[in-house]
C-alpha cells in the first residue's frame, strides 16, 4: 500500500484548505486511515481517522468542529477538509492506512498504522 497526501499550503488563521490522501489500490472495505500531524518540536499527533467500510469517524479534541474526514472509494481518496484553520494547527499532516480485515472500526493511535505517506505541510499564519 502506497499513500500519497497532498493539499497543504500556507493560509491565514480562519480560512479552509483540503487535504487529499491518494493510496494504491486496496480495499476501503479493510483498511481504516488515519490524519496525524507533527509540529515543529512536538509529538505526533492524531487527527481523524475513517473506519474501514465508512461506518464510522473519529477526532481528535483539538480538531473537533472543524475538520471533517471522507473517503471517495471509486477514486482510492480519502479527504480531510479542515476549516476555521488556527495558527496552532501548523504541522506536517501525514496520512496512514491500517489493515482492519473484518474488525470494522478506527483509533487515532499512531502505533495501530502499517503504511505511511510522506506528509504535506500545512501553515496557517496569525
Amino acid at each position: 500500500v502506497q499513500l500519497q497526501a497532498s493539499g497543504g499550503g500556507l493560509v491565514p488563521a480562519g480560512g479552509s484548505l483540503r487535504l487529499s490522501c491518494a493510496a494504491s489500490t486496496f480495499s476501503s472495505d479493510y483498511y481504516a486511515i488515519g490524519w496525524f500531524r507533527q509540529a515543529p518540536g512536538k509529538e505526533r499527533e492524531g487527527v481523524s481517522c475513517i473506519s474501514n467500510g465508512d461506518i464510522m469517524t473519529s477526532y481528535g479534541d483539538s480538531v473537533k468542529g472543524r475538520f471533517t474526514i471522507s473517503r471517495d472509494n471509486a477514486k482510492n481518496v480519502v479527504y480531510l477538509q479542515m476549516n476555521s484553520l488556527k495558527p496552532e494547527d501548523t504541522a506536517v499532516y501525514y496520512c496512514a492506512a491500517e489493515y482492519r480485515g473484518s474488525n470494522y472500526g478506527c483509533l487515532i493511535t499512531e502505533g495501530r498504522y502499517d503504511y505511511w505517506g510522506q506528509g504535506t505541510q500545512v501553515t496557517v499564519s496569525s
